[in-house]
Protein backbone atom coordinates (compact mmCIF):
# COMPACT_ATOMS: atom_id res chain seq x y z
CA UNK A 1 0.00 0.00 0.00
CA UNK A 2 2.82 2.11 0.65
CA UNK A 3 4.23 1.07 -2.86
CA UNK A 4 1.01 3.04 -4.10
CA UNK A 5 0.80 5.84 -2.22
CA UNK A 6 4.45 7.07 -3.54
CA UNK A 7 3.64 5.98 -6.84
CA UNK A 8 0.45 8.17 -6.74
CA UNK A 9 2.77 10.81 -5.18
CA UNK A 10 5.06 11.01 -7.60
CA UNK A 11 2.61 10.86 -10.64
CA UNK A 12 0.99 13.90 -8.84
CA UNK A 13 4.11 15.80 -8.52
CA UNK A 14 4.64 15.32 -12.28
CA UNK A 15 1.47 16.42 -13.01
CA UNK A 16 1.73 19.77 -10.87
CA UNK A 17 5.13 20.59 -12.56
CA UNK A 18 7.04 20.44 -9.13
CA UNK A 19 10.18 21.93 -10.01
CA UNK A 20 12.90 19.43 -9.27
CA UNK A 21 16.67 19.36 -10.23
CA UNK A 22 16.95 16.32 -12.15
CA UNK A 23 20.65 16.33 -12.04
CA UNK A 24 20.44 15.32 -8.50
CA UNK A 25 17.06 13.32 -7.92
CA UNK A 26 16.84 9.69 -8.62
CA UNK A 27 17.10 8.76 -12.25
CA UNK A 28 14.08 7.02 -12.28
CA UNK A 29 12.23 9.04 -10.36
CA UNK A 30 13.37 12.05 -12.58
CA UNK A 31 12.65 9.85 -15.71
CA UNK A 32 9.19 9.36 -14.34
CA UNK A 33 8.33 13.09 -13.35
CA UNK A 34 9.53 14.11 -16.69
CA UNK A 35 7.89 10.91 -18.93
CA UNK A 36 4.52 10.85 -17.14
CA UNK A 37 3.46 14.53 -18.73
CA UNK A 38 5.50 14.08 -21.86
CA UNK A 39 3.37 10.83 -22.76
CA UNK A 40 0.35 12.38 -21.70
CA UNK A 41 0.78 15.23 -23.87
CA UNK A 42 1.73 13.02 -26.52
CA UNK A 43 -1.36 11.62 -25.53
CA UNK A 44 -3.61 14.58 -26.11
CA UNK A 45 -1.81 15.08 -29.37
CA UNK A 46 -2.65 11.34 -30.55
CA UNK A 47 -5.97 11.18 -29.32
CA UNK A 48 -7.02 14.38 -31.31
CA UNK A 49 -5.37 12.53 -34.40
CA UNK A 50 -7.95 9.72 -34.30
CA UNK A 51 -10.75 11.96 -33.38
CA UNK A 52 -10.14 14.29 -35.92
CA UNK A 53 -10.13 11.14 -38.19
CA UNK A 54 -12.99 9.70 -37.30
CA UNK A 55 -15.35 12.97 -38.08
CA UNK A 56 -13.55 13.27 -41.05
CA UNK A 57 -13.95 9.86 -42.02
CA UNK A 58 -17.90 11.09 -42.64
CA UNK A 59 -17.50 12.74 -45.04
CA UNK A 60 -16.17 9.92 -47.41
CA UNK A 61 -13.13 8.30 -48.65
CA UNK A 62 -12.02 11.47 -50.86
CA UNK A 63 -11.63 13.85 -47.12
CA UNK A 64 -9.43 11.00 -45.51
CA UNK A 65 -7.18 11.17 -48.60
CA UNK A 66 -6.93 14.70 -48.99
CA UNK A 67 -6.14 14.93 -45.37
CA UNK A 68 -3.19 12.33 -45.69
CA UNK A 69 -2.13 14.48 -48.78
CA UNK A 70 -2.18 17.98 -46.77
CA UNK A 71 -0.46 15.82 -43.12
CA UNK A 72 2.23 14.74 -46.15
CA UNK A 73 3.10 18.48 -47.19
CA UNK A 74 2.48 19.59 -43.15
CA UNK A 75 5.32 17.20 -42.00
CA UNK A 76 7.71 20.08 -43.83
CA UNK A 77 6.22 22.63 -41.01
CA UNK A 78 6.62 19.82 -38.72
CA UNK A 79 10.47 19.36 -39.63
CA UNK A 80 10.89 23.07 -39.06
CA UNK A 81 9.31 22.73 -36.10
CA UNK A 82 10.77 19.37 -34.89
CA UNK A 83 14.61 21.13 -35.84
CA UNK A 84 13.89 24.27 -33.87
CA UNK A 85 12.55 22.56 -30.90
CA UNK A 86 15.15 20.05 -30.12
CA UNK A 87 17.66 23.19 -30.77
CA UNK A 88 15.48 24.86 -27.90
CA UNK A 89 15.24 21.82 -25.87
CA UNK A 90 19.36 21.50 -26.10
CA UNK A 91 19.92 24.46 -25.30
CA UNK A 92 17.89 25.26 -22.87
CA UNK A 93 17.98 22.31 -21.03
CA UNK A 94 22.13 22.79 -20.90
CA UNK A 95 21.89 26.21 -19.50
CA UNK A 96 19.39 24.81 -17.08
CA UNK A 97 21.72 21.65 -16.15
CA UNK A 98 24.73 24.64 -15.85
CA UNK A 99 22.48 26.77 -13.37
CA UNK A 100 22.48 29.54 -15.72
CA UNK A 101 18.50 30.55 -15.93
CA UNK A 102 19.00 33.78 -17.72
CA UNK A 103 20.96 32.43 -20.14
CA UNK A 104 17.66 29.88 -20.88
CA UNK A 105 15.39 32.80 -21.10
CA UNK A 106 17.34 34.00 -23.52
CA UNK A 107 17.68 31.55 -25.71
CA UNK A 108 13.29 31.16 -25.42
CA UNK A 109 13.23 34.72 -26.47
CA UNK A 110 15.25 34.33 -29.59
CA UNK A 111 12.99 30.77 -30.20
CA UNK A 112 10.19 32.93 -30.15
CA UNK A 113 11.67 34.92 -32.95
CA UNK A 114 12.47 32.46 -35.47
CA UNK A 115 9.14 30.79 -35.35
CA UNK A 116 7.50 33.72 -35.82
CA UNK A 117 9.71 34.59 -39.07
CA UNK A 118 9.24 30.75 -40.02
CA UNK A 119 5.60 30.63 -39.94
CA UNK A 120 5.08 33.54 -42.03
CA UNK A 121 7.16 32.67 -44.66
CA UNK A 122 5.25 28.99 -44.71
CA UNK A 123 1.92 30.60 -44.40
CA UNK A 124 2.63 32.77 -48.03
CA UNK A 125 3.26 29.31 -49.81
CA UNK A 126 -0.13 27.46 -48.22
CA UNK A 127 -2.47 30.92 -48.87
CA UNK A 128 -1.26 30.51 -52.69
CA UNK A 129 -0.13 27.62 -53.48
CA UNK A 130 -2.55 25.11 -52.16
CA UNK A 131 -3.86 23.57 -55.39
CA UNK A 132 -0.95 22.84 -57.10
CA UNK A 133 0.66 21.59 -54.19
CA UNK A 134 -2.51 18.91 -53.73
CA UNK A 135 -2.22 18.34 -57.38
CA UNK A 136 1.74 17.56 -57.14
CA UNK A 137 0.78 14.56 -54.35
CA UNK A 138 -1.00 12.75 -56.98
CA UNK A 139 -4.95 14.68 -56.10
CA UNK A 140 -7.57 14.49 -58.67
CA UNK A 141 -9.33 16.97 -59.59
CA UNK A 142 -12.59 16.78 -57.40
CA UNK A 143 -9.69 16.43 -54.10
CA UNK A 144 -8.53 19.64 -55.27
CA UNK A 145 -11.19 21.14 -55.84
CA UNK A 146 -12.86 19.76 -52.39
CA UNK A 147 -9.74 20.10 -50.61
CA UNK A 148 -8.09 23.01 -51.30
CA UNK A 149 -9.69 25.87 -48.69
CA UNK A 150 -8.85 22.91 -46.09
CA UNK A 151 -5.33 22.85 -47.79
CA UNK A 152 -4.82 26.69 -47.61
CA UNK A 153 -6.28 26.89 -43.62
CA UNK A 154 -3.80 24.69 -42.68
CA UNK A 155 -0.40 25.47 -44.17
CA UNK A 156 -1.55 29.24 -43.97
CA UNK A 157 -1.88 29.10 -40.14
CA UNK A 158 0.44 26.78 -39.62
CA UNK A 159 2.05 29.82 -37.26
CA UNK A 160 -0.26 27.78 -34.39
CA UNK A 161 1.47 24.64 -35.26
CA UNK A 162 5.09 25.49 -35.24
CA UNK A 163 5.24 28.17 -32.43
CA UNK A 164 2.91 25.09 -29.96
CA UNK A 165 6.27 22.79 -31.15
CA UNK A 166 8.62 25.40 -30.29
CA UNK A 167 7.66 26.39 -26.72
CA UNK A 168 6.65 23.14 -25.87
CA UNK A 169 10.45 22.38 -26.71
CA UNK A 170 11.78 25.72 -24.04
CA UNK A 171 9.28 23.79 -21.72
CA UNK A 172 10.75 20.66 -21.81
CA UNK A 173 14.21 21.51 -21.77
CA UNK A 174 13.64 23.83 -18.79
CA UNK A 175 11.94 20.05 -17.24
CA UNK A 176 8.95 21.79 -16.90
CA UNK A 177 7.34 19.04 -19.10
CA UNK A 178 3.67 20.30 -17.23
CA UNK A 179 3.68 23.33 -18.50
CA UNK A 180 3.65 21.79 -22.19
CA UNK A 181 1.57 18.95 -21.37
CA UNK A 182 -1.20 21.89 -20.21
CA UNK A 183 -0.46 23.57 -23.57
CA UNK A 184 -1.64 20.52 -25.47
CA UNK A 185 -4.48 19.70 -22.99
CA UNK A 186 -6.15 23.17 -23.96
CA UNK A 187 -5.10 23.45 -27.31
CA UNK A 188 -5.82 19.83 -28.48
CA UNK A 189 -9.14 19.65 -26.07
CA UNK A 190 -10.63 22.40 -27.53
CA UNK A 191 -10.03 21.29 -31.04
CA UNK A 192 -11.66 18.03 -29.88
CA UNK A 193 -14.83 20.30 -28.93
CA UNK A 194 -14.81 22.19 -32.15
CA UNK A 195 -14.35 19.32 -34.72
CA UNK A 196 -17.94 17.93 -35.20
CA UNK A 197 -19.50 21.00 -34.52
CA UNK A 198 -17.00 22.59 -37.30
CA UNK A 199 -16.98 19.51 -39.78
CA UNK A 200 -21.08 18.09 -39.37
CA UNK A 201 -22.70 20.90 -37.99
CA UNK A 202 -25.05 21.28 -34.72
CA UNK A 203 -28.96 21.32 -34.50
CA UNK A 204 -29.70 24.48 -37.29
CA UNK A 205 -25.59 25.31 -38.17
CA UNK A 206 -24.81 22.52 -41.23
CA UNK A 207 -20.94 22.76 -40.45
CA UNK A 208 -18.16 23.97 -42.88
CA UNK A 209 -17.37 20.38 -43.96
CA UNK A 210 -14.17 19.55 -44.19
CA UNK A 211 -12.72 22.63 -43.95
CA UNK A 212 -14.13 22.89 -40.60
CA UNK A 213 -11.26 20.89 -39.39
CA UNK A 214 -8.85 23.13 -40.28
CA UNK A 215 -10.66 26.16 -38.20
CA UNK A 216 -10.97 23.83 -35.59
CA UNK A 217 -7.35 23.23 -35.62
CA UNK A 218 -6.12 26.81 -35.78
CA UNK A 219 -8.66 27.91 -33.33
CA UNK A 220 -7.96 25.32 -30.83
CA UNK A 221 -4.06 25.24 -31.35
CA UNK A 222 -4.13 29.58 -31.14
CA UNK A 223 -5.63 29.43 -27.96
CA UNK A 224 -3.04 26.76 -26.77
CA UNK A 225 -0.12 29.20 -28.13
CA UNK A 226 -1.90 32.19 -26.10
CA UNK A 227 -1.59 29.78 -22.94
CA UNK A 228 2.15 29.68 -23.58
CA UNK A 229 2.96 32.82 -24.40
CA UNK A 230 1.13 33.96 -20.84
CA UNK A 231 3.21 31.52 -18.94
CA UNK A 232 6.46 32.55 -20.64
CA UNK A 233 6.10 36.70 -19.69
CA UNK A 234 3.66 36.54 -16.96
CA UNK A 235 4.20 32.71 -15.34
CA UNK A 236 6.90 32.38 -12.33
CA UNK A 237 8.87 29.30 -14.15
CA UNK A 238 12.40 28.88 -13.96
CA UNK A 239 12.13 30.25 -17.69
CA UNK A 240 11.12 33.46 -18.33
CA UNK A 241 10.73 36.20 -21.23
CA UNK A 242 10.67 39.55 -21.76
CA UNK A 243 10.36 41.86 -24.01
CA UNK A 244 14.33 42.67 -24.04
CA UNK A 245 14.51 39.08 -24.83
CA UNK A 246 12.94 39.49 -28.08
CA UNK A 247 16.22 41.43 -29.28
CA UNK A 248 17.58 39.55 -32.27
CA UNK A 249 21.12 38.14 -30.46
CA UNK A 250 22.98 37.15 -33.54
CA UNK A 251 25.07 34.69 -31.75
CA UNK A 252 22.41 32.74 -30.13
CA UNK A 253 20.23 32.78 -33.11
CA UNK A 254 23.18 31.02 -35.02
CA UNK A 255 23.72 28.67 -32.82
CA UNK A 256 19.95 27.77 -32.74
CA UNK A 257 19.50 27.36 -36.30
CA UNK A 258 23.48 25.76 -36.19
CA UNK A 259 21.45 22.53 -34.21
CA UNK A 260 18.16 23.24 -35.90
CA UNK A 261 19.78 22.08 -38.85
CA UNK A 262 20.15 18.73 -38.29
CA UNK A 263 16.63 18.23 -36.12
CA UNK A 264 15.35 19.37 -39.30
CA UNK A 265 17.27 17.62 -41.60
CA UNK A 266 16.37 14.28 -39.81
CA UNK A 267 12.89 15.19 -39.81
CA UNK A 268 12.59 16.63 -43.16
CA UNK A 269 14.22 13.40 -44.79
CA UNK A 270 11.89 11.50 -42.61
CA UNK A 271 8.58 13.61 -43.65
CA UNK A 272 10.17 13.15 -46.96
CA UNK A 273 10.09 9.73 -47.04
CA UNK A 274 6.70 10.12 -45.76
CA UNK A 275 5.43 12.14 -48.89
CA UNK A 276 6.74 9.58 -51.56
CA UNK A 277 4.89 6.93 -49.57
CA UNK A 278 1.77 8.53 -49.67
CA UNK A 279 2.47 9.18 -53.45
CA UNK A 280 3.23 5.34 -54.17
CA UNK A 281 0.13 4.20 -52.24
CA UNK A 282 -1.91 6.81 -54.54
CA UNK A 283 -0.73 4.03 -57.20
CA UNK A 284 -3.62 1.81 -55.60
CA UNK A 285 -6.67 3.86 -55.26
CA UNK A 286 -8.33 6.79 -53.21
CA UNK A 287 -9.31 3.94 -51.07
CA UNK A 288 -6.01 2.48 -50.30
CA UNK A 289 -4.86 5.95 -49.41
CA UNK A 290 -7.75 6.47 -47.41
CA UNK A 291 -6.91 3.25 -45.32
CA UNK A 292 -3.55 3.94 -45.09
CA UNK A 293 -4.33 7.39 -43.49
CA UNK A 294 -6.60 5.83 -41.35
CA UNK A 295 -4.56 3.29 -40.17
CA UNK A 296 -1.33 5.69 -39.88
CA UNK A 297 -3.41 8.06 -37.08
CA UNK A 298 -4.27 4.86 -35.13
CA UNK A 299 -0.51 4.37 -35.17
CA UNK A 300 0.00 7.99 -34.47
CA UNK A 301 -2.29 7.10 -31.39
CA UNK A 302 0.98 5.40 -29.32
CA UNK A 303 3.33 6.46 -31.61
CA UNK A 304 3.16 10.34 -30.05
CA UNK A 305 3.17 8.96 -26.19
CA UNK A 306 6.39 6.69 -26.87
CA UNK A 307 7.94 10.11 -28.06
CA UNK A 308 6.97 11.44 -24.52
CA UNK A 309 9.01 8.97 -23.11
CA UNK A 310 12.11 9.74 -25.57
CA UNK A 311 11.96 13.36 -25.00
CA UNK A 312 11.81 12.62 -21.50
CA UNK A 313 15.73 11.35 -22.20
CA UNK A 314 16.53 14.06 -24.27
CA UNK A 315 16.00 16.67 -21.68
CA UNK A 316 17.26 14.32 -19.08
CA UNK A 317 20.54 13.89 -21.41
CA UNK A 318 20.99 17.77 -21.76
CA UNK A 319 20.82 18.32 -18.17
CA UNK A 320 23.07 16.10 -16.62
CA UNK A 321 25.72 16.91 -19.70
CA UNK A 322 25.03 20.35 -18.57
CA UNK A 323 25.47 19.11 -15.30
CA UNK A 324 29.11 17.21 -15.80
CA UNK A 325 27.39 14.08 -15.12
CA UNK A 326 27.57 12.30 -18.44
CA UNK A 327 27.39 8.70 -17.01
CA UNK A 328 24.16 9.82 -15.30
CA UNK A 329 22.74 10.26 -18.84
CA UNK A 330 23.65 7.44 -20.38
CA UNK A 331 21.62 5.58 -17.84
CA UNK A 332 18.60 8.00 -18.15
CA UNK A 333 18.41 6.56 -21.74
CA UNK A 334 18.91 2.90 -21.58
CA UNK A 335 16.38 2.78 -19.01
CA UNK A 336 14.02 4.96 -20.83
CA UNK A 337 14.41 2.75 -23.97
CA UNK A 338 13.68 -0.13 -21.90
CA UNK A 339 10.16 1.32 -20.88
CA UNK A 340 9.08 2.38 -24.45
CA UNK A 341 10.03 -1.38 -25.17
CA UNK A 342 7.44 -2.57 -22.77
CA UNK A 343 4.80 0.02 -23.63
CA UNK A 344 5.50 -0.43 -27.54
CA UNK A 345 6.10 -4.18 -27.21
CA UNK A 346 2.47 -4.75 -25.34
CA UNK A 347 0.55 -2.01 -27.87
CA UNK A 348 1.89 -4.46 -30.76
CA UNK A 349 0.27 -7.06 -29.67
CA UNK A 350 -3.34 -5.58 -29.11
CA UNK A 351 -3.05 -3.66 -32.67
CA UNK A 352 -1.98 -7.23 -34.53
CA UNK A 353 -4.68 -8.95 -33.03
CA UNK A 354 -7.38 -6.23 -32.95
CA UNK A 355 -6.81 -4.51 -36.45
CA UNK A 356 -9.52 -4.99 -38.29
CA UNK A 357 -11.85 -3.92 -35.17
CA UNK A 358 -10.01 -0.94 -34.26
CA UNK A 359 -9.76 0.08 -37.81
CA UNK A 360 -13.76 -0.89 -38.07
CA UNK A 361 -14.16 2.46 -35.71
CA UNK A 362 -13.32 4.91 -38.04
CA UNK A 363 -14.68 2.94 -41.76
CA UNK A 364 -17.01 1.23 -42.80
CA UNK A 365 -16.21 0.98 -46.48
CA UNK A 366 -14.85 -2.35 -47.12
CA UNK A 367 -12.33 -1.40 -48.81
CA UNK A 368 -10.77 1.07 -46.59
CA UNK A 369 -11.67 -1.34 -43.98
CA UNK A 370 -9.17 -4.02 -45.18
CA UNK A 371 -6.32 -1.49 -46.34
CA UNK A 372 -6.54 0.17 -42.84
CA UNK A 373 -6.47 -3.28 -41.15
CA UNK A 374 -3.14 -4.38 -43.38
CA UNK A 375 -1.64 -1.50 -42.85
CA UNK A 376 -2.10 -1.42 -38.90
CA UNK A 377 -1.47 -5.14 -38.32
CA UNK A 378 2.08 -4.63 -40.70
CA UNK A 379 3.42 -1.70 -38.84
CA UNK A 380 2.57 -3.23 -35.46
CA UNK A 381 5.33 -5.72 -35.91
CA UNK A 382 8.09 -2.56 -35.98
CA UNK A 383 6.92 -1.07 -32.83
CA UNK A 384 9.37 -2.78 -30.96
CA UNK A 385 12.63 -1.25 -33.41
CA UNK A 386 10.62 2.07 -32.76
CA UNK A 387 10.72 2.18 -29.58
CA UNK A 388 14.88 1.69 -29.09
CA UNK A 389 15.03 3.42 -32.44
CA UNK A 390 13.33 6.69 -31.39
CA UNK A 391 14.75 7.09 -27.91
CA UNK A 392 18.29 6.87 -29.16
CA UNK A 393 17.79 9.52 -31.17
CA UNK A 394 16.06 11.60 -28.79
CA UNK A 395 19.19 11.35 -27.02
CA UNK A 396 21.47 12.13 -29.67
CA UNK A 397 19.59 15.23 -29.84
CA UNK A 398 19.07 16.31 -26.56
CA UNK A 399 23.14 16.30 -26.26
CA UNK A 400 22.95 18.74 -29.15
CA UNK A 401 24.42 16.45 -31.60
CA UNK A 402 21.41 16.34 -34.67
CA UNK A 403 24.44 15.49 -37.38
CA UNK A 404 24.30 11.63 -36.22
CA UNK A 405 20.96 11.43 -36.24
CA UNK A 406 20.49 13.20 -39.59
CA UNK A 407 22.90 10.72 -41.36
CA UNK A 408 20.93 7.89 -40.08
CA UNK A 409 17.74 9.07 -41.05
CA UNK A 410 19.10 10.10 -44.48
CA UNK A 411 20.21 6.46 -45.14
CA UNK A 412 17.42 4.37 -43.44
CA UNK A 413 14.62 6.11 -44.99
CA UNK A 414 16.17 7.87 -48.59
CA UNK A 415 18.83 4.98 -48.94
CA UNK A 416 16.98 1.49 -48.07
CA UNK A 417 12.92 2.97 -47.38
CA UNK A 418 12.07 4.54 -50.28
CA UNK A 419 13.82 2.38 -53.05
CA UNK A 420 12.73 -0.87 -51.05
CA UNK A 421 9.31 0.34 -50.76
CA UNK A 422 8.85 1.35 -54.51
CA UNK A 423 10.62 -1.72 -55.40
CA UNK A 424 8.00 -4.20 -53.69
CA UNK A 425 5.00 -2.27 -54.32
CA UNK A 426 5.33 -1.37 -57.43
CA UNK A 427 8.24 -3.11 -59.59
CA UNK A 428 7.30 -6.17 -57.93
CA UNK A 429 3.51 -6.24 -57.94
CA UNK A 430 3.33 -6.51 -53.87
CA UNK A 431 1.05 -3.82 -53.60
CA UNK A 432 0.21 -1.74 -50.57
CA UNK A 433 2.07 -4.91 -48.26
CA UNK A 434 5.51 -3.73 -49.87
CA UNK A 435 5.40 0.08 -48.78
CA UNK A 436 4.74 -1.64 -45.78
CA UNK A 437 7.77 -3.87 -45.72
CA UNK A 438 10.12 -1.09 -46.69
CA UNK A 439 8.92 0.76 -43.74
CA UNK A 440 9.62 -2.15 -41.22
CA UNK A 441 12.80 -3.26 -42.64
CA UNK A 442 14.15 0.52 -42.71
CA UNK A 443 13.28 0.97 -39.26
CA UNK A 444 14.86 -1.95 -37.69
CA UNK A 445 18.33 -1.26 -38.87
CA UNK A 446 18.00 2.56 -38.30
CA UNK A 447 17.22 1.37 -34.73
CA UNK A 448 20.58 -1.05 -34.31
CA UNK A 449 22.29 1.13 -35.75
CA UNK A 450 21.52 3.75 -33.62
CA UNK A 451 22.34 2.22 -30.44
CA UNK A 452 25.76 0.87 -32.27
CA UNK A 453 26.56 4.59 -32.12
CA UNK A 454 25.28 5.52 -29.02
CA UNK A 455 27.35 3.10 -27.60
CA UNK A 456 30.00 4.43 -29.22
CA UNK A 457 29.24 7.69 -26.45
CA UNK A 458 31.36 10.18 -28.71
CA UNK A 459 27.75 12.11 -28.03
CA UNK A 460 28.85 12.92 -24.35
CA UNK A 461 31.30 14.99 -25.72
CA UNK A 462 28.85 17.93 -27.78
CA UNK A 463 29.55 21.43 -26.56
CA UNK A 464 26.29 23.51 -26.97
Amino acid sequence: MSRTREILAVIGDALKGKEEDYTRVGVKRAIFLLAVPMVIEMFMESLFAVVDVFFVAKLGSNAIATVGLTESVLTVVYSLGFGVSMAATAMVSRRIGEKKPEAASNVAGQTLIIGLILSFLISLIGIFFSEELLGMLGADEEMVRTGSSFTRWMIGGNFTILLLFLLNGVFRGAGNASLAMKALWISNGLNIILDPIFILGIGSFEGFGLVGAAYATNLGRGIGVLFQLYVLFRGSGIVRVRLDKLRPDKAIINRLIEISLGGTGQFIISSASWIFLMKFMSNFGAKALAGYTVGIRVLIFTILPAWGMANAAATLVGQNLGAKHPKRAEISVWLTAQYNMLFLGFVSVIYFFMARNIIGIFADDAEVLFHGAECLRFLSLGYIFFAYGMVMMQAFNGAGDTRTPTILNFIAFWMIQIPLSYLLAITFGVGPKGIYLGIIISEALLAVAAITVFRRGQWKLKEV
